[in-house]
């Protein structure tokens, strides 16, 4: 697959259920946002979630498979999570109605770079075009 590492830096943040989306969301990368009763989980720019938010993980890249996939293909997620898994590197998965995300911590961008592309993954972007 042809994947490429988004520029910007990403915190998962995690609100109560009932909270509204607050104003400080932002990005131009990536956006997500998942309601469950139990919880308003997150993503977006480092940057833009205020100190005072307990709940929260920062220092995270996204790497996304480029163009659109067809909801008929199967096993995308896979495909990028087994190498992953077998080089130790945790992710945290996204889909949209185009694509498929995943997150990792940005001190394991590179080797998660490197097991992607042992795959047969294509991947670009900064570091992953800085060899």
């Amino acid at each position: 697959m042809k994947l490429r590492v988004f520029g910007e830096t990403f915190a998962l943040a995690r609100l109560p259920g009932n909270a509204a989306v607050p104003d400080w969301v932002a990005g131009s990368e990536l956006i997500a946002l998942v309601r469950t009763a139990r919880e308003l989980s997150i993503v977006c720019r480092d940057d833009a979630v205020p100190r005072e938010v307990s709940e929260v993980e920062r220092g995270f890249r996204a790497i996304v498979v480029t163009g659109t996939l067809d909801f008929t293909v199967t096993g995308v997620i896979a495909a990028l999570a087994d190498p992953l898994a077998a080089a130790g590197i945790p992710i945290f998965g996204l889909s949209t109605y185009d694509t498929d995300h995943i997150l990792v911590r940005e001190s394991l961008l590179p080797a998660a770079v490197e097991a992607l592309r042992a795959a047969g993954h294509e991947v670009s972007g900064e570091p992953a075009d800085t060899r």
